[in-house]
C-alpha cells in the first residue's frame, strides 16, 4: 500500500460514524481495493477512542482515516492516531495556524497523510497561505447539520482555486450519494466521502441495511 495518495487517481472513502459493532459487521464485507479508504468518523472516535481506530486497522489492510478534526495539541493527537494504525488524520481548517503547521509536520514525521477539513471555511486559500507546507489533502466539506439547509452545497468552486496554487488531493464530503459523487468528480475532486447511514437518520449516504459491498463497487465505477 502506498503511503500517500495520488490526486490523479479517484478514491472512495467510506465513513463509519456509529459504533464498533457496525465496523465488525460491515468492514469485512467491503471489497479490498486500493481506491477505497475507510474512515473512523468523528462520532465513532468519540465513542470508541483509539481502540476503535485499532479495530479498523485490524480488519482493513488499506488506508484508514482517523477523522480527528484536530484543533489543538496536534503533535500528540497525530502520534496517538498513528500508533493506533491510522495512516491519515484530519485537522480542522479553522484551527490556529500554529496547530495546522505542527499537524502537517507531525504527519510527515509519522508517515501519515495530512487532511485539512475546510468545514465552515469561507476562503481555503486564506487558511493555506500561512502554512509552511501544504497538506496532502484539502477536504471541501458540507457539514452533516447543513445537509437539510436549502442552498447549502459542497463548494466545488474552491477546487480550482486550491489546485491553481497547491499540488494536493481534493476530497468532497457531506451528504454524498451517487449523484453528488458524479458532481464531485466532474468538478475536479478526486476523493469522495460517503457516510454509512442507519435507516431513519436524516443524512445522505449508503444505508447500513443495503448491500454495502455492491454499492461500494457501484460508487467506484461511477467515479472511475
Amino acid at each position: 500500500m502506498e503511503s500517500k495518495l495520488d490526486h490523479r487517481v479517484r478514491y472512495l472513502q467510506i465513513a463509519f460514524n456509529y459504533d464498533a459493532g457496525l465496523v465488525q459487521r460491515v468492514l469485512p464485507t467491503i471489497p479490498r481495493h486500493d481506491r477505497i479508504l475507510v474512515e473512523a468518523g468523528t462520532p465513532y472516535i468519540k465513542r470508541e477512542g483509539m481502540r476503535g481506530v485499532a479495530l479498523m486497522r485490524s480488519l482493513w489492510s488499506g488506508h484508514v482515516v482517523a477523522d480527528m478534526k484536530v484543533t489543538d495539541g496536534a503533535e500528540l493527537e497525530v502520534r496517538m492516531a498513528a500508533q493506533a494504525g491510522a495512516d491519515a488524520v484530519t485537522v480542522y481548517g479553522n484551527s490556529p495556524p500554529e496547530t495546522l503547521n505542527i499537524f502537517i509536520d507531525a504527519c510527515r514525521r509519522n508517515n501519515v497523510i495530512s487532511m485539512v477539513d475546510l468545514l465552515a471555511v469561507d476562503d481555503p486559500l486564506a487558511v493555506m497561505r500561512p502554512l509552511h507546507n501544504p497538506p496532502d489533502v484539502a477536504v471541501i466539506h458540507r457539514g452533516r447539520d447543513e445537509e437539510g439547509t436549502q442552498g447549502k452545497t459542497i463548494q466545488y468552486r474552491q477546487v480550482n482555486r486550491i489546485r491553481s496554487k497547491y499540488d494536493v488531493s481534493i476530497s468532497a464530503a457531506g451528504g454524498v450519494d451517487l449523484k453528488e459523487a458524479r458532481s464531485a468528480i466532474f468538478n475536479g475532486a478526486n476523493i469522495v466521502v460517503v457516510n454509512l447511514v442507519r435507516p431513519g437518520d436524516p443524512w445522505q449516504g449508503i444505508s447500513t441495511q443495503d448491500d454495502i459491498a455492491s454499492i461500494a463497487r457501484t460508487f467506484l465505477e461511477t467515479i472511475e
